[in-house]
């Protein structure tokens, strides 16, 4: 979570900010690398909630996961490359006060040679005879295997691997064709296995032509981040382009044509159109057209055949007003150019969005609001906010008089922390919602000093195991008030505040090398208003649901170096807008139904499974063992192959009026609306907590006023 602007930054935390970083040159490394570690440097040093000792401990963290971000197979290094960097495993430490990038400088070539083998490795078994009657067992967890001893070694790793991937993918394909109903589009075993054969090569052709695209810069990027994440999961360095692609997804907006692209070979694709956005508007530009050329208008053209997608991206991207010229390739190979204004581009997908849900005989008229991040444009005055949208949606769901509204923060992975306090203030009066702390001060109030309440009525919040950061802080906050009911699986327990540093507004002078990129920095914790934090911990639920993935380890606490959990003083808060007094019975109700519920009861056994299918990591490698263990597989899965598939019983999912005269103009607005609801109708967990809020609205007297028009 980042505030809005860097000025604001400046203001509230100057006292981290110690000037203007004046690094002196540095013989020992590029002085641009050396510059970017410096400033990199300064800027954990003084603003990092817990800055930590540059000594052999870092050394030994910053090596390994630098290494494992660089080879996490265990496929391009062997022992002996391994042997020749480890003398370096205690002296990085030395080398970053230094600013010297002498190990760095060795993995390269390591490295290099590694993947020019590896490729080389890959070749000679994909073209070769491969045994699959050969006996052996294949690792899948690359933490259980060690670096192979040797080049003989290495090779037959890919050779194993080579024969991994085309069983896999051969079985797979044959398993496919059992659903296949017309007789002349089965294929031969030996047809399926060619075809296996050919797509394992292609796929990995373009990955090795990929990795050798990747310049000292990506690796530079890799190392700089393994420094940084020592400190902390969310402390890292951001590139210039990795910084204006956070700013973009973080925005929900960005100014070029509109258009998703993809490498396919030497080429760039066009992936898929934005709806709205200026490519759309032609109706020239398509999906599966080949980008050939780019030029700016009054500029000669760009041949881009084995480009790199980012630079490509770079520039086709630009200033609103501005004209791109690309040459393409169409499907009937015809070759044309197609002129575009660049322009904003909404990133709609991303947004908020409402629908009115019932149950017909049992509850009606609830109004759903799905918001997939905290988004906001920080910079940008007049830009997205999702606290905006998220009112806009209330309003709309008030006009048509809804009896409850439930807020769906599933898979929300967090965001602005200006947008969750404004957001949290549309359900109280005023006070506050989260408590900001770093390292030495006090902590800050972040406050609703609204008064008015945007909406009054019954509240439940879906959370989930990926719900993190600022979903946590606005399900924590509601929780304290005993304004909502939060419901769902418990949250992923990201308890902590970053903020960027502009290496470019830090570093003066140098001009000539910039831009230098960014630092995030994570300067503070949040805590809720009762005093806990949220870090490690997450949020409980009111009412939890059975989730697939209960038994399976994941969340803040499963990362490398999370911060711990703390507490401090509670905050004073109260709120008078609703009286929740029966949440222990309402859990009760959901506990019977849930225990009743066949869908719930089938999650349950898939959680179970799920978990010993993650820890069996080792197959065999002989076509008949693999192919019987898949068909047991697939015998055992059987009974959850409808599983979220069929539609919930009874539930009514419909727009809302003044949405839906936008929706049918657009057909694909329309196809993607389909879709949204199409998956609605399956959530059993949405059916749950329908009912949760009826006996939520039945139950409290809060809501006595609404009991004559909800169904029992």
């Amino acid at each position: 979570m980042i505030l809005r602007s860097s000025v604001v930054i400046a203001a509230l935390f100057g006292v981290y900010f110690l000037g203007i970083v004046k690094p002196q040159p540095q013989p020992i490394a590029d002085e641009k690398e050396a510059l970017i570690l410096q400033g990199m440097l300064q800027a954990i040093n003084h603003g990092h909630f817990n800055p930590k000792k540059i000594d052999d401990q870092m050394s030994e963290a910053v090596f390994d996961s630098y290494l494992e971000k660089l080879d996490s197979y265990k496929r391009f290094f062997t022992q002996k490359d391994i042997d020749i960097l480890n003398q370096y495993k205690y002296q990085l430490d030395d080398q970053v006060k230094a600013l010297s990038f002498e190990f760095f400088d060795v993995s390269l070539p390591l490295l290099d040679v590694g993947i020019r083998k590896a490729e080389k490795y890959f070749l000679e078994a994909i073209d070769g005879k491969i045994d699959f009657d050969a006996k052996g067992k294949y690792e899948t967890d690359p933490e259980k295997i060690e670096y192979a001893l040797d080049d003989a070694a290495l090779k037959k790793r890919w050779e194993e691997a080579v024969h991994w991937y085309v069983m896999t993918n051969w079985v797979r394909s044959e398993e496919s064709q059992k659903e296949i109903k017309d007789n002349k589009e089965i294929k031969t075993a030996e047809e399926l296995k060619t075809e296996a054969i050919q797509d394992t090569r292609k796929k990995y052709v373009d990955y090795f032509d990929r990795m050798k695209k990747f310049r000292r810069q990506d690796r530079l990027d890799a190392y700089l981040k393994s420094i940084c994440n020592y400190y902390d999961p969310h402390t890292d360095y951001f590139s210039p382009v990795e910084k204006q692609n956070f700013d973009i997804n973080m925005g929900a907006k960005l100014e070029g044509i509109g258009a998703r692209l993809q490498l396919e070979g030497d080429y760039t694709k066009v992936f898929s159109i934005v709806v709205g956005g200026p490519a759309w508007k032609t109706k020239k530009l398509e999906e599966n057209d080949i980008i050939m050329k780019v030029a700016q208008k009054g500029q000669e053209p760009v041949d881009i055949a084995g480009m790199r997608l980012d630079d490509v991206v770079q520039l086709i991207r630009g200033k609103k007003g501005t004209t791109v010229i690309l040459t393409v390739k169409k499907k009937d190979n015809s070759i044309v150019d197609i002129s575009i204004e660049r322009d904003e581009v909404q990133l709609d997908d991303s947004k908020a969005k409402s629908v009115l849900i019932n149950i017909p005989d049992k509850i009606h008229n609830i109004g759903y609001i799905y918001l997939p991040k905290f988004y906001s444009s920080f910079e940008a005055d007049g830009g997205n906010s999702c606290a905006t949208d998220v009112a806009d949606e209330i309003k709309k769901l008030k006009d048509q008089h809804v009896n409850g509204i439930i807020l769906d923060l599933r898979n929300n992975s967090g965001g602005s922390l200006y947008d969750v306090v404004e957001m949290s203030g549309f359900f109280i009066e005023s006070g506050p919602i989260v408590q900001v702390k770093g390292r030495e001060d006090k902590p800050t109030l972040y406050q609703d000093k609204d008064n008015s309440v945007l909406y009054d009525g019954p509240l439940v919040i879906m959370v989930n195991q990926y719900s993190a950061s600022a979903s946590e802080i606005i399900a924590a906050a509601m929780q304290d008030y005993d304004r909502a009911l939060i419901v769902g699986s418990t949250t992923f327990g990201k308890g902590s505040v970053q903020r960027f540093w502009d290496l470019d507004s830090r570093i003066s002078g140098y001009n000539d090398f910039k831009p230098f990129g960014s630092v995030k920095v994570t300067m503070q914790k949040f805590y809720r208003v009762n005093g806990g934090s949220t870090q490690l911990k997450g949020v409980t639920p009111d009412i939890n649901l059975p989730d697939i993935y209960q038994f399976i380890e994941m969340g803040e606490k499963d990362y490398e170096f999370p911060m711990s959990w703390s507490e401090i003083e509670p905050a004073k808060y109260s709120q008078s807008v609703v009286l929740l007094e029966n949440k222990k019975r309402i859990e009760e109700r959901s506990k019977e139904r849930v225990a009743q519920s066949e869908d719930f009861k089938l999650i349950l056994e898939k959680a179970t499974k799920l978990k010993e299918d993650k820890d069996k990591t080792e197959f065999p490698l002989d076509l008949d063992s693999y192919k019987a263990m898949v068909e047991q597989r697939a015998l055992d899965d059987k009974k959850y192959e409808n599983l979220f598939k069929n539609d919930v019983q009874g539930l009514v999912i419909n727009n809302l009026p003044v949405d839906l005269q936008k929706i049918e103009k657009d057909e694909s607005l329309k196809a993607k609306n389909d879709e949204f609801i199409k998956d609605l109708k399956k959530d059993v967990y949405l059916e749950e907590t329908m009912y949760i809020i009826r006996d939520m609205i039945n139950m409290e007297k809060s809501f006595v006023y609404l009991q004559h028009k909800i169904l029992k």
